[in-house]
């Protein structure tokens, strides 16, 4: 079975190593989101590509979803005894050395998509993991901030102001101008099931579909596209969701998340049993609906949703 995944970052991650429990066979491809990659320290970081790889690597910090296990802080420690910043995104040591090598590799004229390739060489994450372009795309939120309203990247407006202010807008800044990295759309088109994990669908999924010919393909794809809902009981699982959603007019239900997908891009969508109440008008709008546990409180857990998932694109293939 041949299954393409739109990943961000923890929930994605999470989430795959749900799925490679459930079908171990599987030749899975991950197409990361790309749009909150920040430079840093005259580096490249790309958050979300990095925490799929040390996820299903087994390389991440467990307790933060995020980051490097056993991390030390020694870099970031000279970098303010110097008075150089930024102070509020805490890169470790060793994540220092993967933004390093990415950087290099970079600047010798290699894609974000093959340099991609050669850190999971290290990793060996188990899936083919493809950003969603190798041209810069920058997600930027729109805030007013002492009465002055400017626009800001995602990660100032996620870790530094941890979107304590409402999001005015949310804009991928280059995505209307990318094209899609070699073998996303490739990858779409020879898959047997397309998901849509527990991510963000503003920040995650969303940006990866603004890169021109991603969301067409999902759409014109002659197999299930099945989602899963990031927002259980009127609250995101993990993280401040709500906040962007608010910023592109859409409540924070599971009802309203598949709307906003559509049934023109999505053909299935799981709820959490809480949320069940929420199935018949899902599937008013022409999206087959299924209301199951979608906690991912450890990874037997997660591989039930990703079953669950599965077994309803069988169900709208037949």
């Amino acid at each position: 079975m041949r299954i393409v995944v739109l990943a961000g970052g923890i929930g994605g991650a999470r989430f795959l190593r749900g799925l490679k429990q459930a079908e171990p066979d599987a030749d899975v491809t991950v197409v990361g989101n790309t749009g909150d990659d920040i430079h840093l320290f005259g580096l490249k970081v790309c958050p979300d590509l990095d925490t799929v790889m040390y996820t299903l690597g087994g390389g991440i910090h467990e307790g933060q979803g995020w980051g490097r296990d056993g991390e030390t802080f020694t870099v970031k420690e000279e970098l303010a005894a110097y008075g150089v910043g930024p102070g509020w995104f805490g890169l470790g040591d060793r994540d220092f050395a993967t933004h390093i090598v990415r950087t290099q590799m970079l600047g010798a004229g290699f894609p974000l998509s093959a340099v991609t390739e050669a850190l999971c060489n290290r990793w060996q994450p188990g899936v083919r993991l493809v950003p969603m372009t190798d041209d810069r795309v920058e997600t930027h939120v729109a805030v007013e901030l002492d009465g002055e309203r400017k626009a800001i990247h995602f990660q100032e407006y996620w870790v530094r102001l941890r979107a304590s202010v409402p999001a005015l807008a949310v804009v991928p800044v280059g995505a209307d101008q990318a094209k899609p990295a070699p073998g996303v759309l490739e990858a779409i088109a020879d898959a047997d099931v397309i998901l849509f994990p527990p991510s963000n669908p503003v920040v995650s999924i969303g940006t990866i579909l603004a890169v021109p010919g991603v969301r067409e393909a999902i759409a014109d794809a002659d197999v299930p596209v099945v989602g899963l809902s990031p927002i259980v009981g009127g609250a995101p699982v993990r993280g401040m969701a709500d906040k962007v959603l608010a910023a592109v007019g859409v409540e924070t239900t599971a009802e309203a998340v598949a709307l906003h997908y559509g049934s023109g891009l999505i053909d299935g969508w799981l709820v959490d049993e809480v949320d069940a109440a929420a199935v018949p008008a899902v599937e008013a709008a022409g999206i087959r609906c299924r209301a199951v546990p979608l906690m991912m409180r450890d990874t037997d857990a997660t591989a039930r949703m990703a079953a669950a998932a599965l077994e309803l694109a069988q169900e709208v293939r037949a």
